[in-house]
């Protein structure tokens, strides 16, 4: 994998942000990733007015990464309403690592970090068998 062009990924994270739907909270969010094979995925939050329904952009991107081939997330980058970095929830900090594993940068204010510094002790596929041991 060549370079990262991570003003490439900001671009487009805050294109994608711009097409969030977010008119309950108003708080747009985008998020793109560049994929082991060279394309950029991307999401948006798609919230509901039944709250709990509401989609995280990362659920977009994943969405967005399976129905276009698969592969694995390589650099991510999340941004808020100001094109701000932004860091993942919980939950998608965990949907993120299911598809980049431990590897996989997310872009932060203090720079690229990689999913195991961004979701310690993380539970993955590999945990899973746990009880067949």
């Amino acid at each position: 994998m060549s370079q990262i062009d991570w003003q490439r990924l900001h671009s487009c994270a805050v294109a994608a942000m711009k097409t969030a739907y977010a008119p309950y909270s108003k708080f747009p969010v985008g998020v793109a990733a560049l994929v082991n094979d060279g394309r950029i995925v991307t999401g948006c939050n798609v919230e509901n007015a039944s709250y709990g329904l509401g989609l995280c952009a990362e659920c977009g991107l994943v969405s967005h990464l399976c129905s276009t081939g698969g592969g694995r997330l390589v650099a991510i980058v999340c941004v808020d309403g100001q094109g701000d970095f932004l860091a993942p929830c919980g939950r998608c900090r965990q949907l993120l690592f299911e598809h980049g594993g431990p590897e996989a940068l997310l872009m932060t204010d203090d720079g690229p970090q990689s999913m195991a510094a961004i979701l310690p002790w993380a539970f993955g596929p590999g945990d899973l068998d746990r009880n067949e041991r």
